[in-house]
């Protein structure tokens, strides 16, 4: 500690950077590792393993499908209103707090500031005509707490329940089928993006895992991080400047059904390329990603401080990193950071990180219009990430699963493997239930068994009716016999 801060005072003395911006060394093997140059001079480290599969099947089976249709209206004040319209896709996937399903059902939220703790989201069942907006029920409140003019009618209060005009609305009506990812599935990639501080080397157990199981991955490691080119530019560092850079990873590797898997700032990426490619983002994982709010760096940040500060600082915030990120925090958590090599940035790359969080179109509504099914991960004891983010986020997407690990921190992916490793490949491998509506085999079967009955009596009057006939000609006979027979007499 005492080291770095003696060369953070003098790169201030010398007004020069705390450090020079290089990729990390690796000392992992080749095998399996890749190097994309995504643009002139910048070049990602990818990991990327394609297993032997002894057996390769074909995607067996329709799978389940999935009626997506919701109506998503933003009001002039800021509210947002989620109407699901029809049938929801199954009550495994989204239940009301009692446990029953909703058939047709609203959810009425706030659009939050990012510098405020987010409102909880009311779902109801019924109709929108029905359900009050948030802030003008507070102003009608206090409108009404006003005493009334004398003479005064009803009429006069009619203005207050005008409807109010929406900014702007969007419906969402499409029919989304879903099956299950096996690794002997040759059309299926699992794409890892991992977060600010990190690289791709904390997805090892998952990568391993799933590779083992015969999946496709590929883990890319961010400008800055792991053994990635790191520019000496900030601009290098937005959101849109990486968000760019995984498209191209992503289109590079892509295949039919795409499982896209990110954690904390990654989960954003995962986001953007969802709405981008929604026909080929088959499902996602996201792992303490956050509340469904716009992306803005904070004004009164640690990482506003000039780089060579942050230098000195670094093994404070190492030191914050264990603390926060870990559950425990002993010598394995401190192993872990050291083999997975986790928050081992330069610190100008991390400043340029933490300032270039910047992505407005990401808000509620843009996460509301997401139809890919999405899995949750939250670690209880994170620091980081509160739990109520990612309920509002469970609650603002249209198909999501919320699970919670008790054993958990930020990096639950490295504490918690086995358990995560197991989530993860039942989730891959979950496909909704497709109720088939029932035939209407009640009203045909008895016309069938009546048209039945009446052909059996019409053989029946037939097969009387032949006899008849058949007496009738041997009677004739007779007639014709019995002059002959009274002669003979």
């Amino acid at each position: 500690m005492l080291t770095s801060f003696i060369e953070g005072l003098l790169c201030c003395l010398a007004s020069k950077s705390a450090n020079v911006v290089v990729p990390v060394e690796t000392s992992e093997p080749a095998d399996g590792y890749e190097f994309v140059e995504v643009k002139p001079g910048r070049v990602l480290r990818v990991r990327h393993i394609v297993p032997d599969r002894p057996v390769v099947e074909e995607p067996t089976g329709p799978g389940g499908s999935v009626s997506c249709k919701r109506k998503i209206t933003v009001y002039r004040n800021g509210q947002l209103f989620i109407e699901n319209l029809g049938d929801r896709a199954s009550t495994e996937v989204k239940n009301c707090q009692n446990g029953e399903s909703e058939p047709n059902s609203t959810v009425e939220v706030e659009l939050t500031d990012s510098g405020h703790s987010p409102l909880p989201v009311r779902i109801r069942e019924g109709r929108s005509d029905s359900i009050t907006a948030g802030n003008n029920g507070a102003s009608e409140t206090g409108a009404a707490g006003d005493a009334p003019a004398a003479g005064q009618t009803e009429t006069s209060q009619q203005p207050r329940k005008r409807r109010r005009k929406p900014k702007r609305s969007v419906v969402i009506d499409c029919e989304r089928k879903i099956s299950a990812c096996k690794g002997t599935h040759s059309d299926v990639a699992l794409f890892f993006i991992h977060g600010v501080g990190g690289s791709l080397d904390i997805w090892g157990s998952q990568l391993d895992f799933f590779s083992r199981l015969g999946y496709e991955v590929i883990a890319p490691d961010l400008a800055g991080h792991g053994a990635s080119t790191a520019p000496q530019i900030a601009a290098a560092y937005t959101f849109y400047a990486l968000a760019e850079d995984m498209r191209l990873i992503f289109k590079r590797y892509a295949r039919k059904r795409n499982i896209l898997i990110g954690h904390s700032y990654g989960v954003s990426f995962c986001t953007f390329l969802a709405h981008e490619y929604p026909e080929q983002i088959h499902k996602m994982v996201m792992i303490n990603g956050g509340g469904p709010t716009a992306l803005e760096p904070s004004l009164c940040s640690i990482f506003n401080l000039p780089t060579c500060v942050l230098h000195c600082l670094s093994p404070l915030l190492a030191w914050s990193f264990l603390k926060a990120g870990f559950a425990r925090q002993g010598a394995k958590e401190k192993q872990l950071l050291k083999e997975n090599n986790a928050f081992n940035v330069s610190s100008f790359v991390l400043r340029a990180m933490m300032s270039g969080q910047y992505w407005p179109e990401g808000d509620e509504v843009y996460h509301a219009e997401l139809t890919v099914p999405t899995l949750l991960v939250h670690g209880m004891h994170d620091k980081f990430v509160p739990v109520e983010e990612d309920q509002r986020m469970a609650e603002i997407l249209l198909l999501a699963f919320l699970k919670v690990l008790e054993d958990g921190s930020h990096m639950i992916m490295m504490e918690c493997p086995e358990a995560v490793n197991t989530l993860l490949h039942e989730f891959f491998l979950w496909e909704p239930v497709t109720h088939v509506p029932p035939k209407k085999e009640s009203k045909t079967r008895p016309e069938t068994a009546k048209a039945q009955t009446d052909n059996t009596k019409a053989i029946s009057e037939l097969a009387k009716v032949r006899p008849a006939t058949a007496r009738q000609t041997s009677s004739n006979g007779r007639t014709e016999e019995k002059p002959d027979s009274k002669a003979k007499k």
